[in-house]
C-alpha cells in the first residue's frame, strides 16, 4: 500500500467528519446555546475533543475560546485525549474515595501493567477520572465501556477489567 494513500483516507474522513460538524452546527444556528450538543457531535465524529477541533467550534459560534474549552472539560464524558478501545472512569469524588477508589485505581494500573502488550496498551485500554458521577449512594464506581458499575471493590473491578481485555493474565 502507498503511504500517500493511507494520508488521502485520513484526509477524507477529517473532511466527512467537519461536514457533519458543520452541519450540526448550521442546524443549531450557531447559537452557543447549543455547544454541548455540538460538542457531543464533535466528539462522536472524530473520537476526543483535539485542541483544532475546539478553536473551530469556537470561531464558527463565535464564542471565547475560555468557554468551549471550560465546557469540554467540565463535563466528564468530554475528552480532550484519544481513549483507548475500551475505556475506564472511576469517581474520585468524596463519597468513592471515602470507600476506595484510590484501591479501584490501583487495581486496574496493576492489571494493565501486568497483562497489556506494550506496543498496543495506548490502542487497549484508557483510564480517566472524573470528580463526581452523582451516584454516590453507590460508591465506589466505576464505569467500563460507558457502564456504570457500583459497590466495586479492587477484587470485582480487576476482574471486569480483565474480561475486558483478551490478553490479560487471569
Amino acid at each position: 500500500m502507498n503511504p500517500n494513500d493511507n494520508d488521502i483516507t485520513t484526509l477524507s474522513n477529517v473532511e466527512l467528519s467537519l461536514s457533519i460538524l458543520d452541519v450540526t452546527i448550521k442546524r443549531c444556528q450557531y447559537q452557543p446555546d447549543t455547544l454541548i450538543e455540538i460538542l457531543h457531535i464533535a466528539q462522536a465524529q472524530f473520537g476526543y475533543l483535539d485542541q483544532k477541533v475546539l478553536l473551530y467550534i469556537t470561531q464558527q459560534l463565535q464564542l471565547p475560546p475560555s468557554w468551549v474549552y471550560g465546557v469540554a472539560t467540565f463535563y466528564h464524558l468530554f475528552s480532550l485525549i484519544p481513549k483507548g478501545k475500551h475505556h475506564c472512569v472511576v469517581c474520585t469524588g468524596t463519597a468513592c474515595y471515602v470507600k476506595g477508589a484510590d484501591a479501584l485505581l490501583a487495581a486496574i494500573e496493576q492489571v494493565k501493567r501486568c497483562s497489556l502488550k506494550p506496543e498496543d496498551s495506548a490502542q487497549s485500554f484508557s483510564l480517566a477520572t472524573t470528580r463526581c458521577l452523582g451516584t454516590c449512594g453507590l460508591a465506589p464506581i466505576a464505569v467500563l465501556d460507558d457502564v456504570v458499575y457500583g459497590k466495586q471493590t479492587p477484587e470485582t473491578v480487576r476482574d471486569r477489567v480483565q474480561n475486558l481485555l483478551p490478553n490479560t493474565l487471569k
